[in-house]
């Protein structure tokens, strides 16, 4: 860097900021700058990392391998050394001599290079050293000119001509630091971009941009010698312009959230699906509303994903609330009551199917282009837990059948179909129908497969689609004939079904299979991957138009099929969720006051219902306080939950536990065991972060804790190794990232690339517990061996990225921690690339230019952008091998 003087060049200690880069310890030379490695490590080909060597065998692990510089290894077992930029290798292959080339040899001006090293010379009128490098001004060399003129002219007349003898800019540049030029009167000096002549009209001195206006920076301006930088906030990107400073959506990137994504300047927010908890910063797990409270149900609860159900036990019923059970006269009814229909009819050379939902519609959508729809009730004696397809009961059977139809390409949507011109709907006449049956339930599942990377360049291979349908259907006692037992019609209906799924599959592959909700027909999936403007620009079901976007009808409201819009719960209904189609009726309507409910979102809200901390046998006024030892939290309840143990509330109409007078109160991390009357621990995979409280929380999906006693959500980990390999490009990252990693983990991946393809990785940052003994750690290995090659190692947090080439042909990767660590961890891509280009893609990784710049270095950290790094370098390789190729060819 040039000194304060103008004149003279100072070295530069690069160690000083970021240690240099280095993993270990940082070396400032003149210069430049060393990494070197702590004892039992070796420097690996990056000269940054530090790989821990072995002591056996002949190779570079070896710490006696001799080389001065870098150490390869060869063929047959022996090591090649190589020296870094600016050095050559000596006679006997294992030392580096230094040359010109690295930091001027050490020379103040002029360096030459000679058998026995770098020979330094200074400029005239200077003069050399002692030290055989440094110059010094002659302090004789003005003297001479004035001792060989022995005139008697005046003092001043002396100094003039001095002056002019003196000033040339072939003489010492003039004085000038910078640009000299030769003028009739005497020599002119100028300064370069960036710099300003100073008053004695020879030095040039740094002008600090950043004074003025900050630079023109939006964000940060640091200034350098004869420039500046700007620099961004986290969450911005550095515009072209080099000054403006734009966000990041990171919601428009690969693997942002699992469910929705809500970017904002500079962050963003992920956020999940009803019936999902956030978990990971980025990732939602099924909530396991039975945990808290049996789900509010008065007997059974069911988890399902996404959601959860109450359920009865026998000679009981659900009440309109869908928690309390309320008992029934007698056993199940013996007639059928019918939900659904499907309905098959030829059409235009093959046949056409109709899903026509009846009754008890439920719409959910779950992650992005997949949705769930129900129609009708399940049978109350339909359980997760049985592994038969159909159940008797009494002379009711009901069989359940479910088939699910792969398309190779196509999109989960379900929107609206034009399917007859000017709204005429032909009825199929029942005798051309190929099927027809009706329901008791169905539910029908779209689910969108991942796309499967390509080749670099490459297009990626179109999205798979799932499309599954489960039906539950009642046949009774009235059915059976003397020919005919009830064995013999649970055998007639499953052939039938047979018949009904075979024509109903070959409608899905022709695209003919519509779903018929509230009297709108609806396609099922897109299959072509070309879609019509008019397809572009509709919203899907449930979804209404907010300007130029398709946002899910709010509670309150239901999605209008023939407006195609959302419309107000009219009066005596409620819709509690986002994105349904019709609105439920109020219970008890002849009730006056449920007549008034526009925009009902909640049972609640029709009218007359008993409050939190009141009850009543029908959930409705007149209504009772509940009494001093029980609490109710929610609104239409016929009872009340006690407190247990003996328990009294603080007052009447408790609307929770936390109004029980325990006998001690339990902290967060703790439950209140009302039979012991003392705090418990949460166990694991369960949290509790308020205080007072008779349970505690599942983790949600398939998270769990490192202990017991958790207080919060973050404290649920996903201990699945994460990652995707392909041939060409793929990453690792690690448990739960980008949340905490678990403790006690070990993950192991294997990148086998194609023949004749090498590895590119890029490091964007680790985060690793900063310990001694190195607890947690990631290892690239040719093999589990620990004396195979090893290409990266570290155990340490580590956020300078870095990008390297993998000194074997396969990777064996390893990540552990131990029983007390947790960090936030990684995610590491990488690309394969033509081993032809091994040394050139070597040369562009090594170079610190590439980690020069800030810029530089957030852009191969950001969010989801190391696989494009890492992509962009390959292709940066590939075109300037091609330029060199070019231009040897002439």
């Amino acid at each position: 860097m040039l000194a304060h003087d103008g004149h003279n060049c100072l070295d530069v200690d690069e160690c000083l900021e970021n240690n240099g880069g280095c993993q270990h310890t940082c070396v400032n030379v003149m210069g430049s700058y060393e990494c070197r490695c702590k004892e039992g490590f070796f420097l690996s080909d990056n000269q940054h990392t530090c790989i821990h060597r072995s002591e056996e065998g002949l190779s570079c692990m070896n710490k006696n391998h001799g080389c001065s510089h870098i150490c390869k290894e060869a063929p047959r077992g022996s090591v090649a050394c190589e020296c870094r930029p600016g050095f050559e290798l000596a006679k006997n292959q294992r030392d580096c001599t230094l040359t010109c080339n690295h930091g001027n040899g050490g020379c103040h001006h002029s360096c030459e290079d000679t058998a026995a090293g770098p020979e330094c010379s200074c400029h005239p009128q200077y003069k050399m050293h002692t030290d055989g490098r440094s110059c010094l001004e002659r302090e004789d060399a003005a003297l001479e000119v004035m001792e060989s003129n022995a005139t008697s002219m005046a003092d001043g007349d002396k100094r003039v001509k001095r002056r002019l003898l003196m000033e040339t800019c072939a003489v010492n540049n003039g004085g000038c630091d910078r640009t000299c030029k030769d003028t009739s009167t005497g020599v002119h000096c100028s300064c370069p971009v960036g710099f300003s002549l100073q008053l004695d009209g020879k030095t040039c001195k740094d002008i600090d941009e950043c004074q003025t206006r900050n630079g023109g920076c939006d964000h940060f301006c640091k200034n350098t010698v004869g420039s500046f930088d700007c620099s961004c906030k986290k969450g911005f990107k550095l515009l072209t312009d080099e000054k403006s400073c734009q966000d990041v959506d990171e919601c428009s990137l690969d693997r942002t959230c699992d469910h929705s994504c809500i970017n904002h300047p500079g962050t963003f927010a992920c956020a999940c699906n009803k019936g999902y908890t956030l978990y990971g910063f980025t990732h939602c797990g099924d909530t396991n509303e039975c945990s808290v409270n049996n789900g509010g149900c008065q007997q059974v609860c069911v988890n399902t994903v996404g959601s959860y159900e109450c359920r009865c036990h026998s000679a009981h019923k659900l009440h309109w609330n869908k928690k309390d059970c309320v008992e029934v006269e007698g056993v199940l009814p013996t007639s059928v009551s019918s939900h659904v229909s499907l309905q098959c009819g030829k059409s235009g050379g093959g046949d056409r199917c109709f899903l026509r939902c009846l009754s008890g519609i439920h719409l959910s959508s779950g992650l992005q282009e997949a949705y769930s729809v129900t129609c009708g009730s399940s049978s109350p004696l339909r359980s997760k837990q049985q592994k038969s397809n159909d159940s008797a009961f009494g002379d009711v059977a009901t069989i359940r059948t479910s088939v699910t139809f792969k398309l190779n390409e196509g999109k989960c949507s379900l929107k609206k179909a034009d399917l007859f011109p000017e709204g005429l709907r032909p009825v199929l006449p029942e005798k051309h129908s190929s099927v027809k049956e009706s329901f008791r339930y169905a539910n029908l599942t779209c689910s969108s497969g991942k796309q499967v990377p390509g080749a670099p360049g490459r297009p990626s291979t179109p999205k798979e689609m799932f499309i599954t349908v489960e039906f539950e259907l009642e046949t009774n006692q009235k059915e059976v004939t003397a020919s005919c037992d009830p064995s013999c019609i649970i055998k007639r209906t499953e052939k039938r079904l047979r018949k009904a799924i075979r024509t109903l599959r070959k409608a899905a592959h022709r695209e003919q299979f519509h779903l018929q909700l509230s009297g709108v027909d609806l396609e099922v999936a897109k299959k072509s991957p070309q879609t019509s403007e008019h397809w572009a620009e509709s919203c899907g079901v449930g979804q209404g138009h907010v300007g130029n976007q398709c946002v899910s009808c709010r509670a309150g409201t239901y999605y209008d099929g023939v407006q195609e819009r959302c419309i107000l719960c009219p009066n005596g209904t409620f819709q509690n969720e986002e994105g349904q189609i019709t609105c439920e009726p109020c219970p008890r309507p002849e009730n006056p006051g449920a007549l008034e409910t526009p925009e009902a979102w909640n049972a609640s809200e029709c009218g007359g219902l008993c409050q939190p901390g009141e009850y009543s046998a029908d959930g409705f006024a007149p209504c009772q306080l509940c009494a001093l030892g029980t609490f109710q939290p929610e609104a239409g309840r016929t009872s009340c939950f006690s407190c247990g143990g003996g328990l009294l509330t603080k007052h009447l109409g408790a609307t929770s536990f936390q109004d029980c007078e325990t006998r001690v109160q339990c902290s967060p991390g703790h439950f209140y065991n009302t039979t012991t009357h003392r705090c418990i621990r949460c166990p694991a995979g369960t949290y509790q972060p308020e205080f007072g409280k008779n349970n505690c929380v599942s983790c949600p999906g398939n998270t769990t804790t490192d202990f017991d006693g958790s207080t919060n959500i973050t404290q649920c980990k996903n201990r699945r190794c994460g990652g995707e390999l392909g041939d060409f490009t793929g990453y690792i990252e690690s448990p739960n990232y980008p949340g905490n990693y678990p403790a006690n983990t070990e993950c192991t991946w294997t990148i086998n690339p194609p023949p004749k393809r090498r590895i590119l990785i890029v490091v964007p940052e680790i985060f690793l517990p900063i310990e001694d003994d190195c607890g947690d750690y990631l290892v690239m290995r040719k093999t589990a061996s620990s004396n195979s090659v090893t290409t990266y190692e570290t155990c340490q947090t580590y956020e300078r990225p870095i990008a390297f080439t993998s000194r074997s042909k396969k990777l064996w990767i390893q990540f552990k921690s131990n029983e007390g660590n947790s960090a936030r961890g990684f995610q590491v891509p990488y690309v394969t690339y033509d081993e032809d280009y091994q040394e050139l893609i070597e040369d562009i990784v090594r170079d610190g230019r590439l980690y020069a710049s800030e810029n530089h270095q957030e852009i191969l950290k950001h969010c989801g952008c190391g696989l494009r790094t890492a992509l962009s370098l390959t292709r940066f390789s590939l075109l300037w091998a091609h330029v060199l190729d070019m231009s040897r060819a002439g």
